[in-house]
């Protein structure tokens, strides 16, 4: 497996985590609290986790394209809900 971490400073992580979790909860398997999470993709998984200034992201993939895939899913959906802050969201391989 490959998997990939990005951690994000933010004020609002739990908010975030919860967001996203909830989103993603409508059609597929999602398990969440207000400081963890994980959403089970069909290619892989992403862990969320939350305290009180930082949001990590956890992409696990079996393949290096289905990891860039996930990365991005959850990239793009964080800074649309999070479209008053500016995110800085930087990859990096584990």
């Amino acid at each position: 497996m490959l998997e990939s971490t990005a951690d994000i400073a933010t004020e609002k992580a739990s908010r975030y985590l919860q967001q996203l979790c909830k989103h993603f909860a409508h059609k597929i398997p999602v398990s969440f609290d207000a400081a963890a999470g994980q959403i089970s993709f069909s290619g892989g998984d992403c862990r969320l986790e939350a305290d009180d200034n930082r949001l990590r992201l956890s992409v696990t993939a079996s393949d290096a394209e289905t990891l860039a895939k996930l990365q991005n899913v959850a990239a793009s959906h964080l800074v649309r809900f999070a479209f008053r802050e500016e995110m800085q969201i930087t990859w990096q391989r584990v």
